[in-house]
């Protein structure tokens, strides 16, 4: 089911599918389930819900290595594995994934349309103060990518907002609007895009000088394609990383879920997928959701 394939090709409102064996397909904008299960911490008990129904619902992206979309519409991906081995741990069988842009996970989950966020959501201020976050299970950096050679010489956040021409291309509601957007860098500098492919063609095609990812999302797109490259991690851009996101109400199934997921980062299972993705495990070891909630934006 593991395949490695490329990385931020953002599907917009198509179906999903299963982690592990198989995820139930559902459609961005399909009806939700009501939830049922009795009262707890203001909201409901996510936790009997999803035991009683027998699976839990989940935004994602199509974004390798983070999360990934394969040809038969199953779903797998470090952060979606790591969420299907917890999962289990607590009871609970499988997860329906549900496709949905950056921008739109949030709000999503507080309107119910999901049940958790699990799709390199890297933790900010701004984000944390909407969303419990598990602790952290990858730790990322940042880069550019660029046309080869990199002819403008673009290394940094601070080369960007020295050389008012330049133009970068980022997702919207991706982290690295955000660290543009705290860093002040003006809305006409930044060229908004879908997804991975749209973010290299529009270098390509010159409507923009460098593409703001994570390293290792541009590393997974040039596997494939040597029409850019792939610049060293950005000095200047925090560090960050991501966990399961879950409804701020949702506060004893985060707790159950922080549990096991410690209890599983300890097991040979929780390392053998991050280096199936190229994370490293030993890099999220005495990181914190509290540290890396610290970030601006």
């Amino acid at each position: 089911m593991i395949a490695n394939l490329t990385r931020r090709n953002v599907l917009q409102g198509a179906g999903v599918a299963a982690l592990g064996a198989v995820f139930a397909v559902v459609a961005t904008g399909c009806a939700t389930v009501t939830p049922a299960g009795e009262a707890v911490d203001g909201g409901t008990d996510l936790l009997a819900l999803a035991k009683k129904q027998g699976y839990l619902r989940v935004g994602i992206a199509n974004e390798p290595p983070y999360t990934q979309v394969n040809s038969d519409g199953t779903v797998t991906g470090c952060e979606p594995d790591v969420l299907k081995a917890v999962c289990k741990r607590l009871g609970i069988d499988d997860v329906q994934g549900i496709i949905t842009p950056y921008e739109s996970m949030i709000p999503g989950l507080q309107a119910n349309r999901w049940d958790a966020v699990a799709a390199g959501l890297f933790m900010k201020q701004s984000r944390c103060a909407e969303v419990l976050y598990s602790e952290p299970v990858i730790v990322s950096t940042e880069s550019f990518g660029v046309p080869s050679g990199n002819p403008k010489n673009i290394l940094t956040v601070a080369d960007v907002l020295a050389d008012a021409s330049l133009r970068i291309a980022v997702l919207p509601g991706g982290f690295e609007e955000g660290i543009l957007n705290t860093a002040k860098v003006p809305a006409s500098q930044q060229v908004k895009v879908n997804d991975g492919r749209s973010g290299i063609e529009a270098l390509a095609a010159d409507r923009a000088d460098a593409f703001f990812l994570p390293t290792l999302s541009l590393r997974a797109i040039a596997e494939t394609d040597t029409s850019f490259e792939v610049t060293e991690q950005v000095p200047d851009a925090p560090r960050t990383g991501s966990g399961a996101a879950f409804r701020t109400t949702d506060t004893a199934f985060h707790k159950a879920y922080n549990v096991e997921l410690e209890a599983f980062k300890k097991t040979p299972e929780f390392k053998k997928i991050l280096d199936l993705w190229g994370f490293d495990a030993a890099a999220v070891e005495g990181v914190t959701a509290d540290e890396l909630c610290q970030t601006e934006g």
